[in-house]
């Protein structure tokens, strides 16, 4: 048997009745955060660039783009809300990938939602068996296929994108396995291009070409079954002789779930999952010690060497390159105590204060001495007196740091606000954390089309 058609039978195995009552809530709250993720990306240049577009479908079809008062065909749908909900590195991350799982299935289980009669429930479990399907086939391949340069989100995240159609097709088993195959050649995104434009385009493109994928098998296009194994397939093309381990891929499935033993880190705050831990690191010194940023000699920060490469970002000048910056976002915790998405637009970054003082912040990797999701930072002031603290903990607000229904809220009415009006944010909200009780996604996106006409390429709804 192929490992395509091995991962294909695996993921039409999962039923609702297999889930754990822990993966609802972990699904659905995932599912939200990604949704609110998508409206603040809506506001962004990035998703009209895409909206004008030559080719883009235009105000003609039957799915629903978030933060916009038009419907479009499902590909160019999916397209959108990908590129939207990954636009600002808002949306969560997983450990067992080394990237974003869910924005990889959102967009799609509301695009066809709205083109099929899909309960809520169908809809969590198509997520979780994404879920599932991404983080496996990660385990066979990760961290050598991050460490090489491949963007996992899009490259990995892909399959997760066809499992989850797959499931809400009702495609055959042979059907699923095609179109796993057809992802393997679709499957693109380079670390290269992380802090532009292009690192949330993989996401849409991931999300257009693994439903085009879906959409081709279910109406008999045929692929290589052995498209993963072959000398020249998959894993030999992504990751190399010896790199990679098979065997990991098909293992232990829903035994347990990925979703309840390593879960998803939703973000707490709006930038890059690998300055986290710094960001923490430096709000727990600036908590227990009272410092002039003028003051402030040098600050060193520590992490494992896997994160410098795409956060390594001494002198960061457009906001996205400031998402993907230790130094810029552990100088702005040190001066404001938090960090918020108005951080990152030009007025801020372009401070005199802020950047004197993220000229002050050295990046460097750490010698092994701690975890790979850790980070030490010390601070040096003028007197030569020094301040540090580590952070080490899980990769975002997970399983062992949830965030609370009021952070969820909080994070969700400001990111929704920047696209939807004020009066539809907090039933939608409501909506999708009682996900399991819609009897029909369509209502759910019903409830998106409120968006605020000031926003580029609304049309009025």
């Amino acid at each position: 048997m192929s490992i395509a058609h091995d991962l294909a039978e695996r993921i039409h195995a999962i039923q609702f009745s297999d889930l754990p009552s822990d993966a609802i809530p972990l699904a659905r709250t995932a599912i939200l955060d990604a949704v609110g993720c998508t409206f603040l990306g809506a506001s962004e240049e990035m998703t009209s660039i895409v909206e004008r577009t030559p080719g883009f479908g235009g105000a003609e079809g039957p799915c629903t783009l978030f933060g916009r008062g038009y419907r479009t065909n499902p590909l160019d749908a999916v397209m959108f809300n990908g590129v939207a909900s990954h636009a600002l590195d808002f949306d969560d991350m997983n450990a067992t990938m080394g990237g974003h799982p869910t924005v990889m299935m959102m967009p799609v289980i509301f695009a066809l939602g709205d083109i099929h009669e899909f309960s809520g429930k169908d809809a969590l479990l198509a997520y979780v068996v994404g879920n599932e399907t991404i983080t496996r086939i990660a385990r066979g391949v990760h961290p050598h296929h991050y460490d090489k340069g491949w963007h996992p989100t899009a490259t990995l995240g892909i399959f997760g994108t066809v499992a989850a159609a797959a499931r809400l097709l009702e495609l055959s088993v042979d059907q699923t396995a095609t179109a796993l195959c057809i992802a393997a050649s679709f499957a693109s995104g380079l670390k290269a291009n992380f802090g532009s434009m292009t690192k949330p385009l993989h996401v849409g493109q991931g999300n257009r070409n693994g439903l085009y994928a879906a959409f081709l098998a279910q109406e008999g296009f045929n692929a290589n079954h052995q498209a993963f194994e072959h000398k020249q397939g998959f894993l030999e093309v992504f990751n190399g002789c010896g790199n990679y381990e098979a065997e990991k891929m098909q293992e232990d499935w829903g035994a347990p779930f990925d979703l309840v033993s390593v879960g998803v880190g939703l973000k707490k705050h709006p930038c890059c999952g690998s300055t986290h831990a710094s960001i923490e690191a430096m709000l727990e010194v600036r908590a227990a010690h009272d410092i002039d940023p003028q003051q402030v000699r040098s600050i060193d920060v520590l992490v494992h060497p896997l994160r410098l490469p795409h956060t390594n970002n001494p002198d960061p000048r457009t906001p996205l390159q400031c998402k993907f910056s230790q130094q810029y976002v552990v100088a702005r915790a040190l001066m404001d105590g938090r960090i918020r998405l108005a951080d990152f637009e030009p007025k801020a970054f372009e401070q005199e204060a802020v950047r004197t003082l993220l000229g002050k912040v050295e990046a460097r990797g750490h010698e092994g001495s701690f975890s790979e999701f850790a980070a030490e930072v010390t601070v040096t002031m003028q007197d030569g007196t020094t301040f540090s603290a580590l952070n080490d903990v899980d990769m975002g607000r997970g399983l062992n740091n949830p965030m609370s229904d009021q952070e969820l809220w909080e994070k969700f009415e400001d990111c929704a606000q920047r696209s939807l009006e004020d009066r539809a944010i907090r039933p939608l909200f409501e909506r999708l954390n009682s996900l399991e009780s819609a009897d029909r996604l369509s209502q759910v996106t019903a409830m998106a089309q409120h968006p605020r006409s000031e926003i580029k390429g609304v049309a009025a709804d």
